[in-house]
C-alpha cells in the first residue's frame, strides 16, 4: 500500500513538472479581489489559515487581518520566492520605496533596494532572485507570464480596437453614471 501511494505521488509530481515550468513566475500579482476573500474568510485573531502562495497578495491580505498564523504553500519555488520578497519589502521599505520597488512607479535602480532586502530572504529565495535580477529591475509586479499576456494585449491588440484617446478616456476619473455612459456609448462598440 505504501509503495503504491508513493509511486502514485511520484507520478503526480512528475506530471505537474512535465506540464508546468515551475521555475518561472506564472503570476506576479493575484487577480482575485482580496476584499471579497477577506469577507468570505472572516479572519479571526487566533485563527490559522492556509493560502496558496501565488504572488503573495492574498496571503499578505489575510495577514493584514491579524490572524494567529497563515501557512502559504505552492508547488513552485518561483511563486514562493515572490511571496517572500514581497513580504520582506512590506516589512523593510517605506510606502514610497515599496511602490517603486514593486513596479507601481518608475525607477532606474530597484536592485539597490533588493540588495537591502536580500539578507532577509531564505537561501532558496535569494538563489531565485539572484538568478532573476532582470525581473527585479522591471518591477516584480510585471514579472509574471500572465502579466506578460496583458502587456502583449495592451501593446498589440488594444490599439486595434481603441485609440489612445479612448483608452485615456476610460481611465480618466469619472462619477459612476458617467462611467456607465462612457462604457455603453464609447467603449463597448464596434469601431
Amino acid at each position: 500500500q505504501k509503495e503504491e501511494t508513493k509511486s502514485l505521488s511520484q507520478k503526480m509530481e512528475r506530471s505537474i513538472e512535465d506540464r508546468a515550468a515551475l521555475e518561472i513566475i506564472r503570476y506576479s500579482n493575484c487577480w482575485e479581489d482580496a476584499d471579497i476573500l477577506l469577507e468570505a474568510l472572516d479572519v479571526k485573531e487566533r485563527g490559522t489559515y492556509l493560502s496558496i502562495a501565488s504572488a503573495g497578495d492574498n496571503t499578505l491580505a489575510i495577514l493584514s487581518k491579524g490572524p494567529g498564523s497563515v501557512v502559504a504553500v505552492d508547488v513552485s519555488q518561483a511563486q514562493l520566492s515572490c511571496l517572500e520578497l514581497r513580504a520582506s519589502a512590506f516589512r523593510h521599505l517605506s510606502y514610497e520605496e515599496l511602490l517603486i520597488f514593486l513596479g507601481v512607479q518608475e525607477s532606474g535602480n530597484r536592485l539597490a533596494a533588493y540588495d537591502l532586502l536580500r539578507p532577509t530572504l531564505s537561501q532558496e529565495a535569494r538563489r531565485f532572485w539572484d538568478m532573476n535580477k532582470g525581473l527585479i529591475g522591471k518591477g516584480i509586479i510585471h514579472a509574471g507570464k500572465f502579466e506578460n499576456y496583458f502587456r502583449l494585449f495592451r501593446t498589440w491588440v488594444l490599439p486595434l480596437v481603441h485609440n489612445k484617446k479612448t483608452v485615456d478616456g476610460l481611465l480618466r476619473e469619472k462619477a459612476e453614471e458617467e462611467r456607465a455612459s462612457f462604457y455603453a456609448v464609447t467603449w463597448d462598440t464596434v469601431q
